[in-house]
């Protein structure tokens, strides 16, 4: 019997400035195989379809079970993570292509400072830098621990803001993801007392007002995290703060 083989054609790039090209990979099959194993594979034999001796494809990879985030890339025309992509559901031949919405650094690696200068801006974080010995926090009602645990699991992937149709070169959109994390910071009992900056951030350029409401992020999002209940959310906090700045100011 033929060997059972496994298909894929992988767009690379030498490096950020050069053009991208496609090449084909024919490897044997294993039973239960993800595209990080099938990248191995040909990582351990860096050999093409044509049998042509070439370069190991470069990729990112930490956890290998969907908690890092570096492993983001498009499978099949659907950006996702490649640890918990099956070989046995993908329909071949697999296509593999890095996120367009992150600069290239090569083959399937990008480079997502563009959501960590994001998270930057919008403060998403609690400054307790110097209270440590203060002893514990207050503590948050049940009802908001549960909501702050889902919006927490965000592990700054990017797929969802290469399903964004609003995230572009042409746009400053900062994305979905970091709304959410504005959520919540704000709902922390402490993040709470840097709220207004973290407002302030989301109404400039870029903010909250470039979402154009499409869904695709909570439809693509590996985590389910409910970004477009934190999107209105966030609309409605910021549509309060900028009535109360105005008349109060």
């Amino acid at each position: 019997m033929a060997e059972k083989l496994i298909h894929l054609k992988i767009t690379r790039q030498d490096s950020p400035d050069s053009a991208p090209y496609v090449e084909e990979f024919k490897i044997p099959y294993r039973p239960n195989m993800n595209v990080i194993g099938a990248l191995m594979e040909i990582q351990r034999n860096p050999v093409n379809a044509q049998g042509q001796k070439t370069t190991p494809v470069n990729w990112e990879s930490n956890c290998l079970e969907e908690v890092c985030g570096a492993c983001s890339m498009v499978i099949n025309g659907k950006p996702r993570q490649a640890c918990s992509a099956l070989i046995d559901k993908l329909e071949q031949p697999i296509r593999l292509e890095p996120m367009s919405t992150f600069p290239v650094q090569r083959d399937l690696s990008i480079d997502r400072s563009r959501m960590f200068d994001a998270l930057k801006r919008v403060k998403a974080w609690v400054p307790i830098d110097g209270t440590h010995d203060l002893g514990p926090g207050p503590r948050m009602p049940e009802v908001e621990r549960q909501w702050a645990y889902e919006l927490s699991k965000c592990m700054t992937c990017g797929v969802c803001l290469e399903a964004c149709p609003n995230v572009n070169q042409k746009s400053d959109f900062i994305g979905p993801f970091a709304i959410s994390q504005v959520r919540l910071f704000n709902q922390h009992p402490t993040g709470a007392m840097n709220k207004h900056e973290r407002l302030e951030a989301l109404m400039e350029d870029g903010g909250i007002g470039d979402c154009g409401n499409s869904q695709n992020c909570v439809q693509a999002c590996p985590k389910g995290i409910p970004l477009t209940t934190s999107i209105a959310h966030m609309n409605k906090e910021t549509t309060k703060y900028a009535v109360k700045r105005f008349f109060f100011s």
